[in-house]
């Protein structure tokens, strides 16, 4: 199937609005900031890109408020994989940015109120965001907007809730299979209604999750705490202060061959051996400083910083005796001991005015750092000539590397008709990468280098109000995608010095699209294609360590549908369908690659809901989610099958006075389907597979008291 002939299929929607234009437009009430190309406060309708929001509330429906992967299934074009590996963080990719990620999220911007989930080299996590406070997440699908610059195949910006009157505290819990449970506890509220000098508001959550894990030795335990703290100084200005902590430590049970997948899903061969662990905590703090300089005029400014500590013990099973392969003297070793401090400031400007027409301008200079202590340690100490493993033995690696850009960006907003909008910007994106080489030795030689990357990254939009419910609109931009600190370190020629020959990934994307209100709700339809340069792919992985190239050109095209709507009083459906065919277009691998599918992308996805949700009483939901086969490897000769998955859920809500409860159970996989959740792309050893569970239960009771 080609972008053809989704367009055949895809058309006939965006040309749907034309036959329901008649009906009634609901127009929103609330207006919501999305991260879209227009830089001033607009509702997903009128956003001239692929955007879509999710709600807060919708998360916490009926849900543990545990992982992204429970409630973003119903975002076309984010395929959310959980890897029940909470040593790796979850599999998140838009449009195909970001499968390819082995931990962590590549290719995509992350947020959370604000401050960057993503590091300056383009590498983010997802395990920072406490879903207990979520006030909304905005999926920006595509380079569309030039407010964000390095690994913006897309961005995702997390908004946590501002405390309102009257102030409230809520305790909530889940228990699930697998020895699962989670505490929450938040408490919001407000002194004033935000608008006079001396007003405040806050909001103040932590949780604690617990879990044995699906498979062997994959359990968990994560504390997170979040709070916003905000303080009107004067009419016209305010503080707002962000903190943030998270400490997790997790069991990583690692990868599955194809045959141990079919043996046994739940095995963990290797984990018991190397005692294979990671350990994570983060810390950081914002402070955000908003001010109306005049009725045209706004100012900014975002200033963070934060420190990240992770130590991982990993499994290197290769040679006649499984510590050979770190005997090797170019060898990194088992253990990973890294230390990152990271800073940042966004300085913006925002101007409404006209030059015949409204216009709007945001102009910005945005600057983030990291520098990190990175050293490497055998997974193994000798007693006598025998080796105890999963204890830190002798230093492997030893570096400082310093990661900082610098962007200068600048949007524009035009209203040219009634009808007719422009949406035009543009960022200079400036990276550098300086790394220093501290464990030297006869047979190592000193890796130090530096490098730097320099992009003008442009993004447009044109969007006509076909009538007051519905809008068609066409967009292009450019992303722009450098490698990481750990993609540069290492040459495949065995040289030393970073991997100067390694180029960052350019792609530009064209995309229209349809979005129509039809009573109480919204229908999105979408065709885009994106044609990637110097797209970073694995090079060698030997010796145990992993050089990468650029595959030179790659080509990702599709179409995304989405129904959100609310009929029949209470009752709520929500679709969405993802076609993308993601192919290479040169030659990567010794076999030929050329026309592959690139791995660790799904051709479909699908996702159906249907729930009757009053705001109190007796409530319940059915959900269905298919996955179409994944590639596994560049060659594509090894793949994780479709599959379809199907969940349920009900519980009853009520008040008494101030005090609101809400009591639920779901069941997850129903009918007990065999499948893997998610792929290690090029995997070393074969070694791809990351199962899912079978069928899973879970409880949850949540209590909140409003203080009047």
């Amino acid at each position: 199937m080609n972008i053809i002939s989704a367009t055949k299929l895809t058309l006939p929607v965006l040309l749907l609005p034309a036959a329901l234009s008649t009906s009634a437009y609901a127009a929103d009430n609330e207006q919501t900031m999305i991260v879209s190309a227009t830089p001033q406060t607009v509702s997903e309708l009128d956003s001239p890109a692929a955007v879509s929001v999710v709600q807060g509330d919708d998360i916490r429906q009926a849900a543990p408020r545990v992982n992204l992967s429970e409630s973003l299934n119903s975002v076309p074009g984010l395929q959310v994989q959980n890897r029940q590996n909470y040593a790796q963080d979850l599999q998140l990719s838009i449009r195909g940015f970001g499968s390819r990620s082995t931990y962590g999220v590549r290719g995509i911007r992350l947020y959370v109120d604000g401050i960057p989930a993503t590091m300056p080299d383009g590498q983010g996590q997802t395990s920072n965001i406490d879903l207990n406070s979520v006030e909304s997440i905005d999926v920006l699908r595509g380079p569309f907007s030039a407010l964000y610059g390095n690994a913006s195949g897309g961005v995702m910006n997390v908004t946590t809730q501002t405390g309102r009157e009257p102030a409230t505290i809520e305790a909530s819990s889940y228990y699930g299979s697998f020895g699962s449970w989670r505490y929450g506890l938040k408490a919001t509220g407000a002194m004033g209604d935000g608008t006079h000098a001396g007003d405040v508001d806050y909001t103040v959550s932590s949780t604690r999750f617990v879990t044995h894990g699906y498979r062997d030795r994959s359990g968990a335990r994560k504390n997170l705490a979040n709070a916003k703290l905000g303080v009107r100084i004067d009419d016209a200005s305010k503080l707002s202060l962000i903190f943030n902590s998270v400490d997790i430590k997790a069991n990583d049970a690692g990868g599955l061959t194809e045959s141990e997948w079919h043996d046994n899903p739940r095995q963990s061969p290797r984990a018991q051996q190397y005692d294979t662990r990671k350990t994570i905590k983060q810390t950081q703090a914002g402070l955000r400083y908003e001010r109306q300089m005049s009725s045209q005029d706004d100012f900014s400014v975002m200033m963070y910083a934060g420190e990240r500590e992770t130590t991982q013990y990993q499994s290197i099973p290769r040679g006649d005796t499984p510590f050979a392969a770190q005997r090797n003297p170019k060898h990194a070793g088992g253990v990973i001991d890294l230390a990152r401090h990271y800073q940042g400031i966004d300085t913006r400007w925002t101007h409404r005015g006209e030059l015949g027409v409204p216009v709007t301008f945001t102009g910005g200079l945005n600057y983030e750092n990291m520098s990190e202590e990175r050293k490497g340690y055998e997974n193994f100490v000798m007693d006598g000539t025998t080796p105890v493993y999963g204890e830190k033995g002798n230093l492997r690696r030893n570096e400082r590397n310093l990661m900082w850009n610098v962007d200068p960006y600048l949007q524009t907003a035009w209203q040219l008709t009634d009808k007719l909008s422009l949406d035009a910007g543009v960022r200079y994106s400036s990276v550098w990468f300086d790394s220093n080489d501290h464990y030297i030795t006869a047979r190592n030689g000193d890796d130090s280098g530096e490098a730097s990357y320099h992009k003008w990254l442009p993004a447009a939009s044109l969007k006509y109000a076909m009538t007051e419910a519905w809008n068609v609109y066409a967009a292009a931009g450019r992303g722009f995608e450098t490698p990481t600190i750990n993609e540069l370190s290492y040459r495949a020629d065995g040289k030393t010095g970073l991997n100067f020959a390694l180029k960052p990934s350019t792609n530009d994307t064209v995309e229209i699209g349809s979005k129509t209100r039809i009573g109480n709700g919204l229908l999105t339809a979408a065709l885009f294609r994106t044609d990637t340069d110097n797209e970073i792919v694995t090079d060698t992985s030997s010796g145990g360590r992993t050089t990468y190239k650029n595959a030179g050109k790659t080509r990702r095209q599709g179409a995304e549908l989405s129904l959100d709507q609310q009929f029949a009083g209470n009752w709520r459906a929500k679709l969405a369908w993802t076609y993308l065919d993601a192919t290479y277009r040169s030659e990567v691998c010794d076999g030929g690659c050329n026309g592959n599918r690139i791995p660790g992308i799904a051709r479909n996805m699908g996702f159906a809901s249907l729930g009757w949700l009053p705001d109190q009483g007796w409530y319940a939901g059915a959900d269905v989610r298919y996955m179409s086969d994944i590639m596994a490897n560049d060659e594509n000769s090894a793949k994780a099958p479709s599959y379809t998955v199907t969940g349920l859920n009900t519980g009853y809500k009520f008040s008494y006075g101030n005090w609101m409860m809400d009591v639920f159970g779901r069941v997850d996989n129903l009918f007990d389907r065999h499948y893997v959740g998610s792929v290690i792309v090029n995997e070393g050893n074969n070694r791809y597979y990351e199962p899912a569970p079978g069928r899973n239960y879970g409880v949850g009771l949540s209590v909140a008291y409003q203080f009047e």
